[in-house]
């Protein structure tokens, strides 16, 4: 059996979902070649809300921490979080602006490309798709993940199997509202490998103290990669202890 590989987040979404992405890059530089030691799947560095932090808070360039983090980190595939249309933003960009963002992101030291639309409209993430595929980059195409009479696990199967024939690389399920229980894990990544070939990422969160057995579920159902943050920044509305 495969071993379930691991994602950190220590570097993006812990602290975003902590103290609102508030770490700063002086603050992170220090541990990245350890991290980069440990052997994770892909270390989660930029993307979210990073962009609008370094800028309108930190007063950091945002592009510059890509590339220091690139730097320190190697040997591990830097990782992030990017919203279809909405590229890093809050509103639809044009696709000529979604396809420089992906190009100069991979240049800048991204592989991989975590890119979700919030609605689960897969018109929106066509363009980043595409153009993520043409500057040779990994194409993480993701599930939003929530519960109502509509979202039944066909339901998201149904999407992941379109995500996949757009040409998504591996498919995250991304509960960002910890709502995620651990026997619907345990159902959900079931009926998903049985519907796509590609590899399959769980991305949840503490908030309803459900998250570990959420993910001992997942990989007991097959999960490739689950994502997690080191202790002490882990827990709470953060991800589950790595």
């Amino acid at each position: 059996m495969a071993k379930v590989k691991i994602t950190e987040t220590v570097l993006r979404d812990s602290h975003q979902s902590l103290f609102a992405t508030r770490m700063t890059t002086e603050e992170m530089l220090p541990i990245v070649e350890e991290l980069d030691k440990v052997g994770y799947h892909s270390l989660e560095a930029w993307g979210g809300a990073t962009f609008d932090s370094c800028l309108r808070f930190l007063n950091e360039d945002p592009w510059e921490r890509l590339r220091k983090i690139r730097d320190k980190a190697k040997n591990t595939d830097l990782q992030m979080l990017f919203r279809g249309q909405n590229i890093l933003g809050y509103r639809h960009y044009s696709d000529d602006v979604v396809e420089y963002f992906v190009q100069k992101s991979i240049a800048n030291g991204i592989n991989i490309l975590r890119i979700f639309d919030a609605l689960n409209d897969a018109r929106n993430l066509e363009t980043a798709i595409k153009a993520t595929i043409k500057e040779g980059g990994h194409v993480q195409a993701a599930i939003c993940y929530t519960t109502s009479p509509y979202h039944t696990n066909e339901a998201f199967a149904e999407y992941a199997k379109r995500l996949e024939d757009m040409g998504a690389h591996s498919i995250c399920i991304k509960d960002m509202a910890g709502l995620l229980k651990p026997y619907d894990a345990y159902d959900l990544v079931k009926i998903l490998k049985e519907t796509v070939k590609v590899p399959i990422q769980l991305h949840t969160h503490y908030t309803s103290g459900l998250a570990s057995m959420t993910i001992l579920k997942a990989v007991e159902a097959g999960v490739d990669i689950v994502d997690t943050a080191i202790s002490p920044l882990a827990l709470g509305t953060s991800q589950p202890p790595t």
